[in-house]
């Protein structure tokens, strides 16, 4: 699955507990795409991917990150928004999630990437999963432009 060693549970130190959460919640509800990302289906692929698992932890913490989610208010306005679909769907940050390791490997297979450009691709992902969170005529994540990448 791409850990980075023989215990898993070192790889969890940056997502913590919910990665682990994340990565179940999408093989349960998305089976055919988190299928599709464990076995590297779709795409050219580099000869050095990223590992899988841990991939999924970096996506957590990012996600935390961006959305603000460690303070008591969200002091950034996609944690507000995000907020908004948390208000809604209980398993708002569960599906992000999903959305967001599907956009990370549609980024990651247009910029050609290889092991070390990692970083670049989470910030790009970033950057474009704000910018779709951020639309005017978004109200449910199931209008985001990249939520139409999953399959179930």
């Amino acid at each position: 699955m791409g850990w980075q060693g023989k215990d898993p549970s070192t790889d969890f130190r940056g997502g913590g507990f919910i990665s682990l959460e994340n990565l179940l919640f999408f093989a349960r509800n998305f089976p055919t795409s988190f299928q599709d990302l464990l076995q590297k289906r779709e795409g050219d692929r580099s000869v050095w991917e990223y590992p899988f698992a841990v991939a999924g932890v970096n996506i957590t913490f990012m996600l935390i990150q961006m959305l603000d989610l460690e303070a008591v208010k969200p002091r950034t306005l996609v944690g507000a928004t995000f907020l908004k679909f948390l208000e809604e769907d209980d398993s708002a940050f569960d599906r992000l999630y999903c959305i967001t390791f599907k956009l990370m490997d549609h980024e990651w297979l247009d910029m050609h990437a290889s092991y070390m450009d990692f970083n670049a691709v989470m910030k790009s992902t970033r950057r474009q999963l704000e910018r779709e969170l951020l639309s005017e005529d978004i109200t449910r994540l199931e209008e985001l432009p990249s939520y139409t990448l999953l399959t179930r």
